[in-house]
């Protein structure tokens, strides 16, 4: 056992497992504290390294790629004090520190941990259900669905779409991004088909972020929530299409690029444009025809696979499982 207990927080080694607790002090940054305790597997470990300083040093643990959702939705955009897998270590306790290295060191090379990347996560994600507060709206995220409800503050943009309700079903990433400078942040829940992404403060399916420590730290662990839900990145597969439900907006004029929902918009959640001249006059040879098929019906089998390997593991519950392989199925019986 090897355990390092500084001001800013406490790691214990168990030989399998580190559990990383934050400090309570009014210097550990929010994010962490929010996300409070929690373990990460010897199998996630890519390297630990311990920096010495003028003063003591930084404890800094590096995971596998694809291993952990929070990093993976934050794509490494969290500033160094906000994140848990640093680690401040007391000038008194730089000896302890350097124990630890070794003890974890030692462990990755007995069980052969690789330093490449994960195919699936290794970390739960943060407990359903959070809410998260942006500059123009607010998020909840229940498990099963994305709900934003915007601020008194948002673009004209924002408001003709009314409040926002998005499936896990209908979302193909969430993606978010630290404010830097002058330049805002956001949380933004990318649906199937949106090429176009435009400024934060104009996408209805974003929220803008100003200042990290006010509001972002539970946007992070929003998104994190979201990615562990969603396939992972490293499958490589396309997730199964079903609508997702948006509230009806005004019937006021939008950018035609992305304009507001109509009565005669489409059901699904992503934004229409203009199809392509071979697709809109039906132009497909015979041969595409065949062989797109055939991928769609491989991929959609892999898909069926995925989803059981995601039950399995317990990253979707019963009801999940069951709503996303009727939405495969379907798409499997209507691609032939």
């Amino acid at each position: 056992m090897a355990e390092l207990m500084v001001r800013d927080g406490t790691w214990t080694f168990d030989g399998e497992v580190i559990r990383i607790v934050p400090g309570s002090e009014r210097g550990v940054h929010k994010l962490r504290q929010y996300l409070g305790e929690f373990t990460v597997p010897l199998a996630a470990v890519a390297k630990i390294a311990y920096e010495p300083a003028r003063k003591g040093g930084r404890l800094r643990l590096r995971l596998r790629d694809g291993a952990d959702p929070l990093l993976q939705a934050t794509r490494g955009s969290l500033p160094d004090d906000a994140s848990p897998y640093q680690l401040a270590v007391d000038p008194g306790r730089v000896d302890v520190a350097e124990y630890f290295v070794d003890a974890v060191r030692q462990a990755l090379t007995l069980e052969q941990i690789p330093e490449g990347p994960t195919d699936r996560y290794l970390l739960p994600g943060p407990p359903v259900p959070l809410t998260a507060a942006g500059v123009d709206g607010i998020a909840t995220f229940d498990g099963e669905r994305v709900h934003i409800e915007w601020r008194w503050n948002t673009s004209e943009t924002k408001r003709q779409w009314g409040p926002r309700d998005f499936t896990l079903t209908g979302l193909e990433a969430v993606e978010w991004q630290a404010p830097s400078g002058l330049e805002s942040g956001y949380l933004r829940f990318r649906l199937y088909g949106a090429a176009e992404q435009p400024a934060p403060d104009r996408d209805p399916n974003s929220l803008e972020l100003w200042g990290f420590k006010k509001e972002s730290g539970t946007t992070a662990l929003l998104a994190a929530a979201v990615a562990v839900r969603l396939p992972h990145p490293s499958a490589g597969l396309p997730q199964a299409r079903t609508a997702g439900t948006l509230a009806a907006a005004p019937a006021t004029e939008a950018p035609a690029a992305l304009a507001p929902p109509t009565g005669n918009a489409p059901a699904d959640n992503a934004p229409t444009g203009k199809a392509p001249a071979a697709a809109a006059s039906g132009a497909t040879t015979p041969a595409a025809t065949a062989s797109g098929a055939a991928d769609d019906h491989d991929a959609l089998l892999r898909r069926l696979r995925e989803l059981g390997e995601l039950r399995r593991d317990g990253i979707l519950t019963e009801e999940e499982f069951t709503a996303t392989k009727a939405a495969v199925l379907a798409r499997f019986h209507t691609a032939g």
